[in-house]
Order: C-alpha cells, then structure tokens, then sequence
C-alpha cells in the first residue's frame, strides 16, 4: 500500500456556481484535472490523505454528490473537516452516510497496518502568518470580516480550541506503529519551520510527517517547509501540487 495526500480539492458539482476558476487560470478544469491525474496515479490499494475543504457544499445531502464522485476514484480515502466543509454534520451522522471507500478522522486516530494516523483541523494563530507568500485574488463570496480586534481573539481561541484537539487525537495514536502521520487543516508551523505550539506537539509524539493544506495561489519559486527534529511537513494543497496527488509514504 502506497499513501498519497492531496488536499483542498474544492468540489463544485453540487453547487456549481462555487467553482474555484473564479481564481485563476491555474484552478480552470480543476475538477477534471484532480480525476485524470488521480487515475493516473492512485491503485485500488493506495490510501489517499485529503486534509480538509472537500466540497463547496453547505448541505451534507448536497456533500454527498460531491463524496459520491470522489467514492468513485481509486483507492482508500481519508477526509478531515476543514475551514469551509460547512456541511459536515456529526460523529454519528458522517458515519453513516460516507461511502465505503472514505474515512474520516475526528478527535481520535486510524490505524492501517503499521501506519498511525491522527489529525486535527487547527486554526489561524498569531505564531505565524503566510501573508508574504500569497498572492491575493477578492473573494466575492468571502463574509465581511469582523473588526481586527475581535477576529483575532477569536482566532486566538479557536486555535486553544483546536490545539486541546489535536491532544485528544494524538493520545489515540498506536504508539508502536512503525510510521505516525498527522493530518491537520491549516498548516501547523510556519514557512521557515520555527518552533510552534503544535510543531512542539508532534516533536513529542515523535510523528515522522504532518500533511495539511488551506494555502492557495502562492507565490512561484518560494521554499515552504521541510524537515525539522525528524517531522516532514508537507503541503498538499491541490494547486500548490498541480492537482496530482503526491506519494509521501
């Protein structure tokens, strides 16, 4: 069994007028793009990580036109939420309505033969920002932000929030397994890889590769993450690897 990871696919077939061409020339036919490069690249026995914002709907009855095609492609799949899965319902709910070939993760840990795997979604936090290697695209469908003050105390929280998590999800982790891998949502340590709360967190739990995305349209020809105290960071955000899932395992 391989294991691959590709993240924010940003499915649209339910609601078609949320497409993400609207960014750019690089995101024109993403949908298309991700299921060719998917069959050219994933097996029936691969595992596929997919760390959050799977689809554009806010509806799980409309998710599940979007889960449904996602069902269809090789290989096993496991899903977190992330910041814009507006339509993921409960623990108990997911459970029963995913499809047969996807997972998901939500504060505990899945076990493939010798792989371990936690996760958490995160959030932004005052550690670090991204903000030098974006290049920014108005987002008319964005909400109206609330004043900075208040927003960033509400972060703040979030993160605390997301952070106690990540905790719970880690202490599920089958601490003999020969490979231990996070999923998180945003990304958990900043570009250069200075030390942060959760880099901290997975240095401790002794975790060989933390897979996150929520990063778009970034910069051409800047260096982001790495390695760091035996921890590979990898971003998997769907434009940022050209659509095509990449093999970390």
């Amino acid at each position: 069994m391989n294991i691959f990871a590709i993240s924010d696919l940003h499915l649209s077939f339910s609601v078609p007028d949320k497409s993400m061409e609207f960014f750019g020339p690089s995101w024109k036919d993403y949908q298309k793009k991700i299921e060719i490069n998917w069959k050219n690249t994933i097996s029936k026995d691969d595992l596929v990580l997919i760390p959050g914002d799977i689809s554009w709907a806010m509806k799980l009855k409309d998710a599940l036109i979007d889960l449904e095609w996602l069902n269809n492609l090789s290989g096993k799949k496991i899903i977190i939420k992330g910041n814009h899965d507006y339509w993921w319902p409960s623990k108990t709910k997911l459970q029963k309505a995913l499809p047969p070939s996807i997972s998901f993760i939500q504060n505990d840990a899945i076990n493939f033969d010798d792989i371990s795997i936690a996760s958490a979604r995160l959030h932004d936090t005052k550690e670090f920002n991204f903000n030098e290697y974006i290049n920014f695209v108005k987002n008319p469908r964005a909400k109206k932000a609330l004043e900075e003050d208040i927003q960033k105390d509400l972060s703040e929280k979030l993160f605390a929030r997301e952070i106690e998590r990540l905790k719970l999800s880690l202490e599920k982790l089958n601490k003999n397994a020969k490979t231990k891998i996070v999923m998180t949502h945003y990304p958990p340590i900043s570009a250069t890889l200075k030390d942060s709360k959760v880099s901290k967190l997975l240095e401790e739990n002794k975790i060989d590769k933390c897979v996150f995305g929520h990063l778009h349209n970034l910069k051409e020809n800047v260096k982001m993450f790495g390695e760091k105290n035996n921890v590979k960071y990898i971003l998997a955000s769907a434009d940022y690897i050209n659509f095509t899932p990449i093999k970390i395992l």
